[in-house]
């Protein structure tokens, strides 16, 4: 390959390494290359926190972490804890202000609590949210 060649070759690779996002009209569709970094350094809360044992002070495990509950103003304000039940079936949800819970040496700590204190609460219910309309089909004129 001649040096021309291979000096287009690097410029058409460096290009395509550009740190913009795809853009459908004026909405980012991807990261850039500043925000991949940063969730390089973040963590994920399907692989950390869903699923994971939730402990009263006593080191018995009392539920898991079932969901997470994000306010309106984009804060996390509660975790959705599953209490007995055996692979979901028969399981009573209750939501826990994000603030009681406390970690651990990585584990989640809910103090005071007990799986009859749990199953005691009223059991969580998800708002209904109302799907978007349909959008309408577009005839011919």
């Amino acid at each position: 390959m001649t040096v021309g060649k291979l000096l287009v070759a690097v410029a058409v690779a460096a290009s395509s390494l550009s740190a913009h996002a795809q853009v459908a009209g004026s909405q980012p569709l991807s990261v850039t290359v500043e925000q991949s970094n940063a969730l390089l350094s973040g963590w994920s809360v399907k692989k950390s926190i869903l699923g994971k044992a939730v402990y009263n002070d006593q080191n018995e495990k009392i539920g898991s972490i079932r969901d997470l509950v994000v306010a309106p103003d984009g804060s996390l304000s509660a975790a959705v804890v599953s209490a007995g039940g055996f692979l979901g079936v028969a399981s009573h949800d209750v939501a826990v202000p994000i603030a009681a819970l406390d970690i651990r040496s990585g584990n989640f700590y809910l103090a005071g609590a007990s799986k009859a204190a749990l199953k005691a609460t009223p059991e969580f219910q998800y708002n209904k949210v109302q799907s978007p309309p349909k959008p309408k089909k577009l005839t011919a004129q």
